[in-house]
């Protein structure tokens, strides 16, 4: 059976960074609270309000065009992982599809929150494992800002804007996406959600008055469920897969905040110089936040390596992903 494997990768993020500093000239907050909490030093924002999620993803898939030599007719399918779509309809992946001239691609978005990554992973791995097609990008892109209330304390810190991509391609070697395993569970929607702007509860005067077309959390309840969650499947995968932490190579966790991140790689027992963390430059970029993490570190990656991803997000919806990576990237100048 043919492998899904990731053959090239590569990220965009915004010029512009907001840091604690200029963030507790905004709102009742400082650097150490921020960071103590949630290990979020800065984040990218993309400040022009006439432009969407697409804009992001655009710049990383023509990144990852030029990265991997592939041309833009070429691509089958495009994938598009996102929270916040330019529109309600059409989808922001046709919008990237068309500025990336993907002349012969068909093009649809998933939902899946913070997991976004390894659902369009895994959708993509059933396409080429069914010969459907030979290139599909997955491109994650997130304008988290456009979502984020910058008079609530609790929540504006924690999020930035960022797209990353990846191509994925058929191997016969053992290498690529090995295993997957994904949950939801509707419990979730009262502690993490957009409570207005969508059809339970469309936009009015009412609704905007109120900030409900921005994140609302739950930190409490959404750190509990994340932290077990994300260790149940990750110890799922690797049971089933035979793996040890002496065998993964790395782990890759979804960035959202770090005491989570360190609370989920502590119970793994995973050595922390295997746990690849960035959230403290770009902080919580939701479905984006794997790729672009594994784009900063491929330098470090080599063929062959065992990693091991994990994410959680609104829902709920959680998982973990088994992939061996396919590639080894050129050194930096």
């Amino acid at each position: 059976m043919l492998n899904a494997k990731i053959s090239g990768i590569a990220s965009y993020v915004p010029d512009d960074i907001l840091d604690n500093e200029m963030l507790s000239r905004m709102v009742d907050t400082n650097d150490e609270w921020i960071t103590t909490r949630v290990g979020i030093k800065e984040r990218r924002i993309l400040k022009d309000d006439t432009k969407g999620s697409s804009v992001l993803g655009i710049k990383a898939v023509e990144r990852l065009l030029e990265s991997t030599g592939v041309k833009p007719e070429e691509v089958e399918l495009l994938i598009c992982p996102t929270s916040n779509p330019d529109y309600r309809f059409p989808s922001t992946a046709s919008i990237i599809a068309y500025g990336c001239g993907l002349t012969n691609a068909y093009a649809y978005d998933i939902q899946a929150a913070c997991a976004g990554f390894i659902v369009g992973m895994q959708a993509a791995r059933a396409y080429i494992s069914a010969g459907l097609y030979k290139k599909i990008v997955v491109v994650c892109a997130e304008k988290m800002s456009s979502m984020t209330d910058y008079t609530d304390r609790a929540t504006c810190p924690l999020f930035g804007d960022a797209a990353a991509a990846v191509m994925v391609e058929p191997t016969e070697e053992n290498v690529g996406v090995i295993d997957g395993e994904f949950h939801v569970d509707g419990v979730g929607l009262p502690y993490l959600v957009m409570k207005a702007g969508g059809s339970a509860r469309p936009a009015s005067k009412e609704t905007i008055d109120a900030h409900e077309h921005y994140v609302y959390q739950e930190g409490r309840t959404v750190y509990k469920h994340a932290v077990r969650d994300m260790l149940q499947s990750s110890q799922s995968v690797m049971e089933k897969n035979g793996l040890t932490v002496d065998t993964i190579d790395w782990f890759v966790p979804h960035q959202a905040n770090l005491r989570i991140i360190e609370a989920v790689g502590h119970r793994l027992q995973i050595p922390e110089k295997k746990v690849l963390v960035n959230i403290q430059h770009y902080g919580n970029t939701s479905a984006a936040s794997i790729p672009l993490c594994l784009d900063e570190y491929k330098h470090k990656l080599h063929k062959g390596d065992k990693i091991l991803l994990t994410a959680f997000g609104a829902g709920f919806t959680w998982g973990a992903m088994y992939l061996i990576w396919a590639f080894n990237s050129k050194k930096k100048k």
